[in-house]
């Protein structure tokens, strides 16, 4: 049945950029503190109380606009989004609409289905559109205790009021749920690699909304879109897909028709929920924010913070396949952080043996700092050290399974010196 329709995804990611204060305010964004103990009258919405763009906000999200291929443009408006709900103190979200921040960007990435094993397979190169990155505040949380049949009790907590947000909103260009995972992977490494956002999904600084539908082969009109919430992990945002791609083929195939409405994920029964009809832009009432003037950047301090991006994870993988001879699964695997790749290229470099110091990275030093729950930019076995063991079993002093044996002893050793 599935062969019989096309699929249509749209993403919307919010990343919420990693400084050290709030977007409007002075608070904190530090997560895990007391509940509450990070608010002021503006994050409160106290009246009276006027916000003050933090400048910070602009450095980062045009260093991330930057790296989505976006065009920063060089006057954009905050406006006020209008919606009640409890953690939302001032009835209003301040956020960007007509004029963003930043627009008409894109990212090319390999991508594919997956095999019975989870293997990548049929991997091509894609491009997906970006339709816009503006600026936001965040809203609170709300805490339920209780289960739902029981006495519920609901609580709010405002620390994460007025924490900086950039929602990167995609094209609807992703036609499965694969391509869909591997482009919030990609976000994410992009992200990283720019340092703008820890993106960390647990601790929500990452969050992810999809809007697909489904449509019949050959038909050009999109069919009626569903938005799904609460995906805080890229499997659950994949396994969500798709379950609601079968769903609305089975609505259709059964003669009804499609709803449109907000949908939430549940984990636990790996199904979603209807949580509310759709709204449409209108419903929120945008209007320009009077308490902000336009958001201007000068296009010299564009070209500074273009000058000092670094080489991007795509452009890293191609160059490592091109210029160590490596596989495409192997130069995902050491462009997995700015860090990783790092420290393959100083091995590389010191052992002049690429193959086996990516081998050695990715199968032994990974797995013995894992099991150690140790960074690789903490790793005791510097590049060095681990090119000094890959020289030695090269020149056929040292077996493998005596270099296997030696690299945890390094490892111990070398943290008990850093002691």
């Amino acid at each position: 049945m599935r062969n019989k329709y096309g699929v249509v995804i749209g993403l919307e990611v919010h990343a919420q950029l990693k400084t050290d204060s709030k977007i409007f305010c002075g608070c904190s964004t530090r997560f895990g503190d007391e509940p509450n103990s990070n608010t002021c009258p503006v994050c409160l919405g106290l009246p009276g109380a006027l916000p003050v763009l933090n400048e910070k906000v602009v450095e980062y999200a045009t260093r991330t606009a930057l790296a989505l291929n976006l065009h920063v443009n060089e006057e954009s408006v905050f406006s006020r989004k209008n919606y009640f709900y409890p953690d939302l103190p001032k009835g209003y979200q301040i956020s960007q609409y007509k004029e963003p921040f930043s627009e008409h960007g894109w990212v090319e990435i390999m991508t594919g289905e997956r095999d019975e094993t989870g293997h990548p397979r049929d991997i091509q190169l894609k491009r997906f559109g970006i339709t816009r990155m503006h600026l936001e505040e965040d809203a609170g949380k709300s805490l339920h205790d209780g289960m739902p049949d029981s006495d519920t009790r609901t609580y709010v907590d405002l620390n994460r009021s007025g924490t900086p947000l950039a929602e990167i909103v995609s094209e609807p260009d992703f036609r499965s749920s694969w391509e869909a995972y591997d482009y919030v992977q990609y976000l994410r490494r992009v992200l990283q690699y720019v340092e703008t956002c820890d993106t960390n999904m647990e601790e929500g600084s990452l969050r992810c909304d999809a809007n697909v539908s489904v449509r019949p082969v050959g038909r050009e009109e999109f069919g009626t879109k569903v938005e799904l919430k609460n995906l805080n992990s890229v499997r659950f945002l994949q396994r969500a897909l798709e379950y609601e791609i079968d769903r609305q083929i089975g609505v259709i195939e059964s003669g009804g028709e499609v709803v449109q409405e907000t949908r939430l994920w549940n984990e636990r029964e790996n199904r979603t929920y209807t949580m509310r009809t759709k709204e449409d832009a209108h419903d929120y009432r945008y209007f320009p924010e009077p308490d902000l003037p336009p958001l201007r950047v000068e296009p010299a301090m564009i070209e500074r913070i273009r000058a000092g991006l670094p080489e991007l994870p795509e452009a890293l993988r191609r160059r490592f396949a091109e210029q160590y001879a490596l596989s495409h699964e192997d130069a995902v695997v050491l462009t997995g952080s700015r860090s990783l790749a790092g420290f393959f290229e100083a091995t590389a470099r010191a052992s002049g043996n690429a193959r086996s110091s990516a081998n050695w990275i990715k199968n032994e030093l990974l797995r013995e700092l894992d099991s150690r729950k140790i960074e690789i930019d903490a790793s005791p076995v510097s590049p060095e050290r681990l090119a000094e063991l890959i020289a030695e079993l090269d020149a056929g002093r040292i077996s493998g399974a005596q270099a296997k044996d030696l690299l945890p002893k390094m490892l111990r050793a070398m943290r008990c010196l850093r002691r």
